[in-house]
């Protein structure tokens, strides 16, 4: 079916970090991101440098009213909202509260849908949401959506099923006005290795960076090591020449010599003998002090990635956490991509983002949607 639509989508982009749903979704020529909103300095900034023609509200979002923003940019209506609030209160880590003051964002963008209502939503969240309150919180707020008047489906995606090298599960809400019933995309990956789905297998830690040089613990980069070696790192190399933010964190000797006992996907609790000082490291996670698997995809990239005592981070064959253009590649994030700041601030950017991959076949399903819709006479009239 060819398409339907007379004009770009407009969008607004609500949370949008440094753009990782953005990404997605501006690589098709069907939508216009027209605003974002961020609070953080850094995660705006870069958001700017890879978005330049986007308005940027760098503020509280708390402040921010629909109208303000219709005004300014003169649009009315806006045809997709989208965002997720931040969701450290509702990890798997975290204590899923939703009196935490970060979980009262989630009442924020239903504010703001109430006061664009677009024509159609898009919300993201950790998995945890769901659980919160045995279901409750979460039933609650998609009864919210439903009173606004939208039909309301929700799916856990993991990534890997998008092409993402990497096992990331997040729910999705996607809220339609009247009219056709939106249909989340079709997996283009299986996790299942025996080729009995018809599709290809989930893409590995070696495939999403076999091609950049495993430089030491302190050491930087900015060459790649070898051309590009498959279709993805040709996809993520496609706008480079030389490689950015390619420099591993400094570990002190004794990380350092824990690393090099640690084998392929070797856990520091499964050595003869356990160093004193891991047991008595009250961070210590199931999948802390834990070297990542070469030949499998990666596990879920946090904001902590190069600190090997927060998550599974350690590097299959180096003696080093992730470097930060390593946690951008597994993210799906092409290799142009910038981000500002501190380390900490960019490696924080790159945890919290939607892989720009899943946000693409996102936006090809919304965009089918819209199309659909069109044909039928639904929603899209002359413009």
């Amino acid at each position: 079916m060819g398409s339907q639509m007379t004009r770009p989508l407009t969008v607004v982009d609500l949370f949008c970090g440094v753009g990782g749903l953005s990404a997605g979704f501006s690589r098709d020529a069907r939508f216009r991101i027209v605003a974002a909103v961020e609070l953080s300095k850094d995660a705006a900034a870069a958001y700017r440098a890879n978005h330049p023609g986007v308005k940027m509200y760098q503020e509280d979002i708390r402040g921010l009213s629909a109208a303000k923003v219709k005004r300014d940019l003169g649009i009315s209506p806006i045809d997709i909202l989208m965002g997720g609030p931040p969701c450290q209160s509702y990890s798997s880590r975290g204590k899923r509260s939703c009196h935490d003051p970060r979980g009262q964002l989630v009442a924020e963008y239903l504010r703001l849908l109430s006061e664009f209502q677009p024509r159609l939503f898009l919300f993201e969240n950790v998995k945890g949401l769901v659980a919160v309150e045995q279901g409750r919180f979460f039933r609650h707020v998609c009864a919210r959506f439903e009173s606004l008047g939208y039909r309301v489906r929700h799916r856990l995606l993991n990534a890997a099923d998008y092409g993402v090298p990497q096992v990331r599960k997040r729910v999705f809400v996607v809220g339609t006005k009247p009219g056709c019933l939106f249909r989340f995309p079709q997996p283009t990956h299986s996790g299942r290795g025996d080729g009995t789905a018809g599709l290809p297998p989930h893409l590995t830690v070696a495939d999403a960076i076999g091609d950049l040089p495993a430089i030491a613990s302190g050491e930087s980069s900015d060459e790649y090591a070898t051309g590009p070696q498959n279709e993805y790192q040709a996809k993520m190399r496609a706008r480079s020449t030389r490689l950015m933010d390619h420099k591993s964190p400094c570990h002190e000797s004794k990380l350092l010599a824990l690393i090099a006992s640690l084998p392929d996907g070797g856990s520091a609790r499964e050595l003869a003998d356990v160093p004193d000082w891991i047991n008595k490291d009250t961070r210590s996670f199931r999948d802390t002090y834990c070297r990542l698997w070469w030949g499998r995809p990666c596990t879920t990239i946090t904001s902590h990635f190069g600190m090997p005592s927060s998550s599974r981070c350690i590097h299959p064959k180096a003696a080093r956490a992730l470097t930060t253009r390593e946690a951008a590649r597994i993210q799906s994030f092409p290799d142009d991509y910038v981000f500002v700041g501190p380390r900490a601030s960019r490696n924080l950017q790159i945890g919290n983002a939607v892989p720009p991959l899943l946000a693409a076949a996102l936006a090809s399903a919304v965009a089918e949607h819209f199309d659909l819709a069109a044909l039928r006479g639904k929603i899209l009239g002359p413009s």
